[in-house]
């Protein structure tokens, strides 16, 4: 006789093939790392073009699982994947077939697998079509062939690649894992025979995998982020409203800034000290494409600049930024040997800067020159089109629209992005008490918001600039600062700020600030001015807290300067040492500082006015729900697979009688006690009668209160006489046996 068990899962009338169970367990694995794919890929607008690649995969594995074996799936699946590499490697600019190639692709290869994130790479759309195909094809193709473990170890390494570039969050890896799970456990069930009770194993399972990624980093430092929620700041240690040079931003909501000072600047002329910049927009952040290198000398900007020649000391305790006025071009000292650059040309240290550190930089600033710019034209190099045009799939069309309508008299670049920076500024009004929308950022400020603060504006602008086709990037730094000698600046926490940088052929980028300049020095003043009257330590230098330096009004000529540098670095002069004035925009004024935090703000608030304040609480999101719903099932489910459950039942059972008909309370109040006599002393045998069972333990104290019960209850088995009182009664009784009560004497 055979012994093998049901192939089949059986919910009362209806039956589901564990083979198929498998199937779906294999679509939530492949579904788990294509959910990454779909993100980053609609990121650039292609995300249909990935699911015409899914689809085709998808049905491929499908029908060559029918008549190919199933070593033939890795065969096919490496041809995928290499001609999917080939075709990402020949559109990556300046890689050729050449050990330069080979190079590359070994450098790319170790820099994913180090934490490199996949959105931060170039093509990022031409990579995930390249090696979408194969992720696909062979687990699907091995679940159909029912090679299951091969099905779910090939699934599960796509995955763990994700997870290693960080890509792979705490829920989409809990899910893939959930999914492998699955195809290994209704796989076994489909080629062996199972039963419902085995579900209980998998729930087990599911709970331990719950646990253990709540607690449990797979990579430190790694970009992923847990789904529970946890405190602490950001890496740039001295304050809030310090921004860092991290790849990748996320826009917040309602922000509070620190008064502290982190810099102060000895220049020879004030300006923006920018930090980084960001050219692929998210929807809702901004990402860096591209890595770091060693810090070498820059090229000038094209057209004419005006030399800046800055040293910046550290004030805070520890910063993990370099700024400098844009753009930088030599590191002097021995700095250069500590500093990176990354891919758009922005400074970093290549370990953090602590208190009392100093560092030289020496930047060419183009001259904004609205003559030059009006006639510059639109004749942009393909790499900056095709790097500073991006727009997530997510944008919508009435924000195109509304741009065109803004700048419809316009009839170059310069000019729209003049009329979009005055439209932004003219329309919306400062605050840094925001609520964060649910939708993409531009489109919900422009539309639904009617006030923000510098990170909002400026990634509108961008993206309004990038529906007419001009090529901007977002660009994160600091403001001049409170000046406060001829040559020195101090430049703190809450000076931090978000801008636009608009690309001009023959003239590089140039800063457009589309935020409210008046709103923004009154807000500064007013909480350095708090912090002063609080006694709050480190918001002055001995400098600052003599006032603010004002020059004294003179009339002069100044004269733009071409991009004239020299070879010496400590005795060269500044082609334009008496002054070219960098920009109208430029906060001479000591006083215009931004006071927002552009991305990465240590502190965070809700604002609320109401006294009493407190935490603020906030809801938790779709995510952390349907975590905790799993998490809840699982531990119920392992607790019925332990017996904890039946246990607890049981326990609240024997001590608790909800009430019913006296009949039916009698019979449950007997089995009550019989239940308690069994845990107490023994089985009621086979054919033995109540009176018979309950005799038998007099000799181990059962007393007359238990023979009355089992009395009451053949009364109302056998005899159908059986009152209220006597139902009363029998439930009494058994209460004060289960609980212990002392012997009380018995009704008649």
């Amino acid at each position: 006789m055979s012994t093998r068990q049901d192939d089949r899962l059986r919910f009362g009338g209806v039956a589901i093939p564990y083979h198929w169970l498998a199937v779906c367990s294999t679509a939530v694995l492949i579904g788990s790392y294509l959910s990454i794919l779909y993100r980053i890929t609609n990121v650039v607008g292609v995300a249909g073009d990935l699911l015409f690649v899914v689809a085709g995969a998808l049905v491929g594995a499908m029908l060559l699982a029918r008549k190919l074996p199933a070593w033939t799936a890795f065969v096919i699946g490496a041809i995928l994947l290499v001609i999917g590499l080939f075709s990402y490697y020949a559109t990556v600019p300046g890689v050729y077939l050449s050990l330069e190639q080979a190079d590359r692709i070994i450098a790319d290869t170790i820099a994913l697998l180090t934490g490199l994130s996949v959105e931060m790479m170039r093509e990022i759309e031409t990579w995930a079509l390249s090696v979408a195909p194969a992720a696909v094809f062979v687990p699907w193709y091995l679940v159909f062939r029912r090679r299951y473990g091969l099905a779910a170890a090939s699934g599960g390494a796509v995955l763990g690649f994700f997870v290693l570039t960080g890509d792979a969050g705490a829920f989409v890896t809990l899910t893939g894992m959930v999914g492998a799970l699955g195809i290994v456990a209704f796989g076994t069930m489909s080629r062996y025979g199972g039963t419902i009770a085995q579900m209980d194993v998998l729930a087990v399972a599911l709970v331990a995998m719950i646990l253990l990624s709540t607690t449990v980093s797979v990579v430190p430092g790694g970009s992923a982020s847990p789904i529970l929620p946890s405190s602490g700041g950001g890496g740039s240690g001295g304050g809030g409203g310090l921004i860092s040079n991290d790849k990748r931003v996320a826009i917040q909501g309602s922000i509070e800034l620190s008064p502290k000072v982190q810099y102060t600047v000895t220049s020879n002329h004030g300006g923006y000290w920018k930090v980084a910049s960001y050219d692929r927009y998210t929807g809702d952040g901004w990402i860096r494409t591209g890595g770091s290198r060693s810090y070498e000398d820059q090229s000038p900007p094209p057209g004419t600049s005006y030399e800046v020649r800055q040293t910046f000391t550290v004030e805070a305790d520890r910063v993990d930024a370099m700024p400098a006025a844009w753009k930088p071009i030599r590191v002097m000292g021995d700095m250069d040997d500590k500093t990176r650059i990354s891919s758009t040309g922005s400074l970093s240290p290549r370990s953090a800067l602590t208190k009392g550190e100093s560092y030289s930089v020496r930047s060419r600033v183009p001259t904004k020159d609205p003559e030059t710019l009006r006639d510059s034209g639109a004749d942009y190099p393909s790499e900056i089109r095709q790097q500073y045009l991006q727009l997530p799939g997510s944008t919508s069309n009435r924000l195109k629209e509304r741009t065109s309508e803004i700048t419809a008299d316009a009839d170059n670049p310069y000019e729209k992005a003049v009329r979009i920076e005055t439209w932004l500024e003219e329309n919306k009004e400062y605050s840094l008490d925001v609520e964060r929308p649910d939708d993409e950022i531009a489109d919900s400020f422009v539309f639904e918001m009617e006030e923000g603060y510098c990170v909002y504006y400026a990634t509108s602008m961008v993206t309004m600039l990038r529906t007419q086709d001009i090529p901007a990037r977002f660009a994160t730094g600091y403001t001049s600062g409170q000046r406060v000698s001829e040559d020195e600046w101090v430049v703190r926490g809450l000076d931090s700020h978000a801008w636009v940088e608009v690309y001009f052929p023959d003239t590089g980028w140039v800063r457009f600030d589309p935020t409210p300049s008046d709103s923004r020095s009154d807000a500064e003043q007013e909480m350095v001015n708090d912090a002063r009257a609080s006694g709050e330590s480190g918001v002055d230098t001995d400098e600052s807290e003599n006032g603010t330096w004002t020059p004294e009004p003179t009339t002069t000529t100044t004269t733009t300067t071409t991009t004239t540098t020299t070879d010496d670095e400590d005795n060269s002069t500044s082609d334009g040492v008496d002054g070219p004035n960098p920009d109208p925009g430029d906060p001479q004024n000591p006083d215009l500082g931004e006071l927002t935090s552009a991305v990465t703000p240590t502190e965070t608030t809700n604002s609320s006015s109401e006294e009493g304040g407190g935490i603020p609480i906030e809801p938790p999101s779709r995510e952390q729900l349907l975590y905790s719903g799993l998490l809840a099932i699982g531990v119920l489910l392992t607790a019925r697979r332990t017996g904890i459950l039946q246990r607890a039942y049981r326990t609240v059972w024997v001590r608790w009688q909800p009430r019913d008909d006296p009949e039916t309370d009698v019979e449950r109040a007997f089995n009550r006690l019989e239940y308690y006599l069994a845990q107490k002393h023994r089985v009621r045998r086979a054919g033995e009668t109540p009176r018979e069972y309950i005799a038998s333990l007099s000799h181990v104290g059962v007393d007359d209160r238990a023979q009355r019960v089992g009395s009451l209850y053949e009364r109302a088995r056998y005899a159908g006489d059986v009152s209220r009182e006597h139902a009363d009664e029998a439930v009494s009784l058994v209460n004060d046996i289960v609980r212990g009560s002392k012997r009380r004497q018995s009704s008649g």
